[in-house]
């Protein structure tokens, strides 16, 4: 494992002398425009394990993408070895569906700490929730990126992430209804303290995950990669593109469901993937929202 091989997957090319903030938005946005958050292993029946060097191999050499315990992992080792006061902690993702947050810790997140002031770098959250500069840990401070504004708030020392999205337009209106659509204008993301964790807490998380029934993961292909001006998912056959602020305050949300044939060259085209086991689509009702 090395870090020249790394950049050569994400294309950063600026410097690696400087370990500030200017820098490590640099580097974190090159990683979510060439790294997708993807859970295609376990729809073509492979087993996603957390050690490092597997985790390496599989998105820096193989040109895959993975989920937070493997794309935050990876981010956080790339700026450790940098020189960055970087650690990981865990958080409980939001469901609107049954508006409360996981009892389960299951997503892995990375704290960044530059002339004593804290950060929040995420790259394994995807869709319109993926941020796209690190966060600085202040309570109550609307910050504004191209996705919308994003927001921490305190309480007991308890942190919680919510995202204002602007208004959608959706082209195709047989979507307007369609469960993969976030309806509600301020969503709340995740929550999570500032315990130090690691890999190791995340055991059993990434095995029950991708073995429960009752695990988001299983029940939908999900792959989604962010782009200059926004991002694109592959959600089952569902094929969708949105471009941030494409007119005052809206975005543009483009929808377009696929054939079985072409959802293996899609993953090529608009993603980057080739898979070497046959990938099985799924997309069983229920909440995964852009």
């Amino acid at each position: 494992m090395n870090l020249e091989e790394y950049f050569a997957r994400t294309g950063y090319k600026g410097s690696l002398e400087k370990q500030d903030l200017e820098t490590l938005t640099d580097i974190f946005q090159h990683h979510i425009r060439a790294v997708p958050f993807e859970n295609l292993s376990i729809h073509c029946g492979e087993k996603i394990t957390l050690e490092l060097e597997h985790v390496y191999n599989k998105i820096v050499r193989r040109k895959r993408g993975g989920w937070c315990m493997e794309n935050n992992q990876l981010l956080g080792w790339v700026l450790k070895r940098l020189g960055y006061d970087a650690s990981f902690l865990g958080a409980y993702v939001f469901n609107p569906h049954q508006n409360a947050y996981a009892t389960i810790m299951t997503h892995l997140l990375v704290k960044v700490v530059i002339d004593s002031k804290a950060y929040i770098v995420d790259g394994g959250f995807g869709v319109s929730y993926q941020m796209w500069q690190p966060m600085e840990l202040v309570s109550g401070k609307d910050q504004p990126q191209a996705p919308g504004v994003f927001r921490f708030t305190e309480k007991n020392a308890i942190w919680y992430l919510e995202k204002m999205r602007r208004k959608q337009y959706i082209p195709n209106q047989n979507f307007s209804n369609s469960d993969l659509l976030e309806k509600k204008e301020c969503r709340k993301v995740y929550m999570f303290s500032l315990e130090p964790r690691t890999v190791e807490d995340f055991r059993f998380q990434c095995t029950y995950l991708q073995t429960s029934p009752d695990s988001l993961f299983t029940k939908k292909s999900i792959c989604t990669l962010q782009t200059t001006d926004g991002f694109q998912a592959l959600i089952g056959w569902t094929l969708t593109e949105t471009t941030y602020n494409y007119k005052e305050n809206m975005d543009l949300v483009e929808f377009i469901t696929l054939e079985d044939e072409e959802v293996e060259k899609t993953l090529k085209e608009k993603f980057n993937i080739t898979l070497d086991r046959k990938l099985v689509p799924m997309n069983i009702k229920g909440f995964y929202t852009i």
